[in-house]
């Protein structure tokens, strides 16, 4: 006997058509993927008609943070209400960041038993790399907590990484973590940011605009495209000639898109990421300073190019980049507005509503970007990304045709704002399930599935 069969739902098989099936569940895991109607037992039923039926989506680039803090989670209800934002969004496995100057191993159990405490859904995290300490432990920090995966601040120079509490590096300290990556089977996540020229055009900017009148304009003027597109090519030429694959996070222009893809061509094992804001917002947007990002919102062109390369493949994954600081850390105008944007529950409708029913991407590439593609950069393929015998049961029931509008009512994160509130949304999830257990269903959290989450070892050679 089965513990769970979800009956007649459409149905999103890796490397197929949606089609009419339904899905066993046993210890967590999927069981059998059977055809409709087909006379089994089980302990418990949810009927899927009318549904589409999709695995979990993964957003492997999240930062929890308590209050103000986006370093890591200092509490269970860090995680307990930025994963019910996700789980209200489809989303049953996150990668946040682990963002400190500390040795990471002084600090790791901490920070894994407090997300575990409170977490829904199923978390790895990635770490941060900024001092020697740190790169000398890169090895230990595989072989022990199974973390694979290291992002380093390319813009932290003269003093930028002061702000975080990070030092400074240089390209040669990037080389050595690829190298260290190559060497151990890891994959390195750059910030690509060329910050001298930053600097130098922060300074023109601001003496035209001291005042940040001209608000996402200006903000994209201080950080344009180039300085992203300079900054991928030299981590992607640095990272090839280590040998380690690369990871770009949160592509935001055509001309970032452009090199990454050239790297692509000359070699470069690399993955793209996107960032649903980049697809739906620019520096047109009214609402200004709330849209404070970095990278910047761009022009409307570099969105259209984004989409270009969604539906080119091109794009491999499209993350959240969520933050989940309130909406007072925006005052003070577009110069001293904390950058950043909570996003974890609007991932996938954002996807469905502007991908699929707008601009006709197919639900396949819908789920290749926001489960099979992430599972598999991130070392978590054969567990998580797929319905397919043996993979946690992590399966997400959405009503395709259900059009509403996020309110400010609706958001649970604890940012208590979205920069899609109000926005019309086609596409909504209405059940959502982490190893066999529904952590989710009909627009609430189930609230003793808080601590069910459970900390995932990553492995990108298996």
């Amino acid at each position: 006997m089965f513990d769970l069969v979800i009956h007649s739902g459409l149905v999103a098989l890796p490397g197929q058509e949606p089609a009419l099936l339904d899905i066993a569940v046993s210890d967590g895991r999927i069981a059998a993927i059977l055809e409709p109607g087909t006379a089994v037992e089980a302990a418990a039923h949810i009927d899927a008609s009318g549904k589409f039926v999709m695995p979990g989506a993964l957003d492997v680039h999240v930062h929890l943070g308590h209050g103000a803090d986006i370093s890591y989670p200092r509490a269970a209800s860090d995680a307990r209400s930025e994963t019910s934002a996700a789980a209200s969004g489809g989303v049953t496995t996150i990668v946040p960041f682990i963002l400190s100057a500390q040795e990471h191993s002084t600090i790791f159990d901490e920070i894994r038993s407090v997300t575990e405490a409170g977490s829904h859904i199923d978390f790895g995290y990635h770490l941060i790399i900024s001092t020697e300490e740190q790169l000398a432990q890169v090895p230990r920090y595989i072989a022990d907590y199974g973390i694979p995966s290291f992002k380093i601040f390319m813009n932290n120079r003269g003093g930028e990484g002061k702000r975080l509490g990070l030092p400074d590096i240089d390209d040669a300290f990037l080389f050595r973590l690829a190298q260290a990556c190559a060497e151990n089977g890891a994959v390195l996540c750059p910030h690509p940011e060329n910050i001298e020229v930053v600097h130098f055009l922060r300074q023109q900017v601001m003496a035209k605009d001291p005042e940040g009148l001209n608000g996402l304009t200006s903000w994209n003027e201080s950080r344009p495209p180039f300085v992203e597109a300079d900054a991928i090519q030299r981590a992607a030429r640095l990272c090839q000639a280590a040998g380690a694959p690369i990871y770009v996070v949160h592509t935001s222009s055509g001309e970032a898109l452009d090199a990454a893809i050239a790297a692509r061509q000359h070699g470069v094992s690399i993955t793209i990421e996107t960032c649903p804001h980049y697809l739906t917002h620019d520096v047109t947007w009214e609402r200004g300073t709330v849209g404070k990002i970095n990278p910047p919102l761009r022009e409307p062109s570099d969105r259209e190019a984004l989409w270009a390369g969604i539906a080119s493949g091109a794009i491999d994954t499209v993350a959240s980049d969520h933050v989940h600081r309130t909406i007072a850390g925006k005052e003070g105008g577009i110069w001293k507005a904390s950058p950043g944007c909570p996003g974890l529950e609007t991932l996938l409708p954002v996807m469905l509503t502007e991908g699929h029913h707008r601009r006709g991407i197919s639900l396949e590439r819908v789920v290749a970007l926001l489960c099979e593609n992430p599972a598999r950069a991130m070392g978590l393929w054969g567990r998580k990304g797929a319905l397919a015998p043996g993979f946690d049961a992590d399966i997400v029931l959405v009503d395709l045709d259900a059009e509403y509008r996020l309110e400010t009512s609706d958001i649970l994160s604890d940012a208590g704002y979205s920069i899609y509130e109000g926005m019309p949304f086609k596409g909504r999830v209405t059940n959502t399930l982490v190893r066999g257990v529904e952590v989710y269903r009909d627009g609430a959290m189930i609230a003793d599935t808080a601590g069910h989450g459970r900390y995932l070892r990553r492995n990108l050679q298996s």
